[in-house]
């Protein structure tokens, strides 16, 4: 028979927050895959756990990942944890999961801390659900190219890096209004966490504040927006892959006339996603 792969949640900060159960299923494998062996090493000495660890990251997934499934096939039970949180999200291990299901591997989640719902729950923000969109891109052009294509009444929950977060929220505030409310939760669970709630537009001057403010690990809680028309999502999306070929001016007069929505509106919408 062979072994079972346990997809485990590690603390996102407070290492009190290790639940019993994964604590267990980490001491009884035969072997913890990281994503950084040297960061889960704090997390195993805490609590007296001497399982060997082997490391897969997002530069070795597809190698180290062959090699666990070879110990997987012959009998032995395997755990996969990331720095931080559950592993999937936004965090290699996906490739190593998706080959146990096609290995008729059991795949056994131990469920537990993450950034994005850890996020969403002291947000604030009311709805039925939120898309989490994860690392937006590095670059800034890419980076306005991919909110622009982001049309959804829902919150919307992202992950940012510290060298980055000014000018995501300042594009964040370009792209959604000034007045559409933001949450910026910094170093959740840690010794320094601060969960603030604001105007878009108020947000890089809250990030300015402080030379602190800009240090750690961050989630921006985008808050829930007014639900576009059909016609009106449908148009964006036109107006977005006319954009890749015309320049804005015109690229907003055919949309008007494919879909009959303004054309003012659409060309101040072209101009933000050219920027």
């Amino acid at each position: 028979m062979p072994g079972t792969l346990y997809i485990v949640a590690t603390p996102i900060g407070n290492l009190a927050d290790a639940s019993p159960r994964a604590l267990e299923a980490l001491r009884a494998v035969a072997v913890i895959a990281c994503e950084d062996t040297r960061t889960s090493a704090t997390l195993l000495a805490r609590f007296d756990i001497a399982t060997p660890t082997t490391s897969l990251h997002a530069h070795n997934e597809r190698r180290a990942g062959a090699k666990l499934l070879d110990v997987l096939q012959s009998g032995k039970d395997v755990a996969l944890v990331t720095d931080a949180g559950t592993p999937g999200v936004s965090d290699p291990g996906g490739l190593l999961v998706q080959a146990a299901h096609r290995a008729g591997i059991r795949v056994v989640p131990i469920p537990g801390p993450s950034a994005a719902s850890t996020a969403i729950s002291a947000s604030g923000f009311r709805g039925d659900g939120y898309l989490f969109a994860g690392f937006l891109p590095a670059t800034r052009g890419a980076r306005r190219k991919a909110l622009g294509e982001l049309a959804t009444p829902l919150p919307i929950v992202f992950y940012e890096a510290p060298h980055r977060v000014l000018e995501a929220v300042e594009d964040l505030a370009e792209r959604f209004g000034a007045e559409r409310e933001i949450v910026i939760a910094r170093e959740l669970t840690k010794k320094f966490e601060e969960i603030a709630r604001m105007p878009l537009g108020a947000a890089a001057a809250w990030l300015c504040a402080g030379p602190h403010r800009q240090q750690g690990e961050f989630v921006l809680v985008l808050g829930p927006g007014a639900e576009k028309r059909p016609e009106q999502a449908d148009a964006e999306r036109i107006l977005g892959i006319l954009l890749e070929r015309l320049p804005a001016s015109e690229a907003a007069k055919l949309a008007a006339k494919i879909t009959g929505e303004p054309r003012k509106e659409l060309y101040a919408l072209a101009v933000k996603r050219e920027k």
